[in-house]
């Protein structure tokens, strides 16, 4: 059994993490502007940055720095920065920005610690749907709903593949996204049903919290997924990436266990992972 994380120091981390989600949160969501527009492209004409992505992890990596200034920080839109402590950042600042573009809700702050390695808090605020999401290493998940009273998260029983609601999403690179889409056809008519929700974060908060019996997405990069991972398995999910590896770039699955088992070599075997 691995060693635990010390306990004060993890709560120190999941407090920093929830202030700053809380007020990147606040931000993006009281701050946006009327003529909110795209202020760069990155791996595609679609794939964009704003310039409340920016403000926002600029004002967590800012209050992070002003109470551990020594640690590391690895931001979607800033890259990485060394630290001498033991703990980095994971930030993921806007999770859903084309949603946000668009003024749809499913968006959401990502903020995620990393204790020698090992990803031990997790944080998703979905400030829209007035929710945060947490999660430590060992310590379960978390729902709070406005100023409602925390209520662990679970996932669903495991139903039957084809009785199986599975949330997805689609690369920005078109040759990716067609091939995505030609594996989605092949997938659909062996579950309940696919969404896309456009926010990774929201997706794997979801099947953590029972609001989806599945997840799987190719393309996504660390800070897509550090926290939602943390809390989808704290809230009894299985998750990983291809048959015997982690959750990665390649592939990201995450479901109920009965559902993890089927799913997973069958992604696999479609071939999820590539074009």
């Amino acid at each position: 059994m691995s060693e635990q994380p010390d306990a004060a120091l993890v709560a120190q981390l999941l407090q920093l993490a929830k202030e700053a989600a809380a007020r990147a949160g606040t931000l993006l969501r009281d701050g946006r502007p009327a003529d909110l527009g795209v202020a760069a492209t990155k791996s595609s004409p679609i794939d964009i940055v704003t310039e409340m992505d920016v403000a926002a992890e600029n004002l967590i990596t800012g209050f992070l720095a002003e109470h551990r200034p020594d640690d590391a920080v690895l931001g979607e839109e800033s890259g990485a920065s060394a630290g001498s402590s033991r703990v980095r950042w994971i930030i993921d600042p806007l999770d859903g920005t084309v949603n946000y573009l668009y003024g749809l809700p499913q968006w959401a702050v990502s903020v995620a610690a990393e204790l020698d390695g090992r990803v031990v808090v997790g944080v998703v605020e979905a400030p829209m749907r007035g929710e945060t999401y947490h999660a430590t290493l060992g310590g379960g998940a978390v729902r709070t709903s406005g100023a409602g009273l925390p209520q662990p998260m679970t996932v669903r029983p495991s139903p039957a593949l084809d009785q199986a609601l599975i949330g997805t999403g689609f690369n920005y690179v078109a040759t990716v996204r067609t091939a995505q889409a030609a594996l989605a056809a092949r997938l659909i008519p062996q579950v309940r049903d696919i969404r896309r929700s456009g926010s990774a974060a929201i997706d794997l908060a979801d099947v953590g919290g029972g609001r989806l019996d599945g997840y799987y997405e190719r393309g996504l990069m660390p800070w897509d997924l550090a926290a939602g991972d943390l809390i989808a398995r704290e809230g009894g999910a299985s998750t990983g990436g291809r048959v015997g590896g982690p959750p990665d770039g390649d592939l990201t699955v995450a479901a109920s266990p009965g559902v993890f088992q089927e799913l997973q070599p069958l992604l696999d075997g479609l071939g999820a992972w590539h074009d």
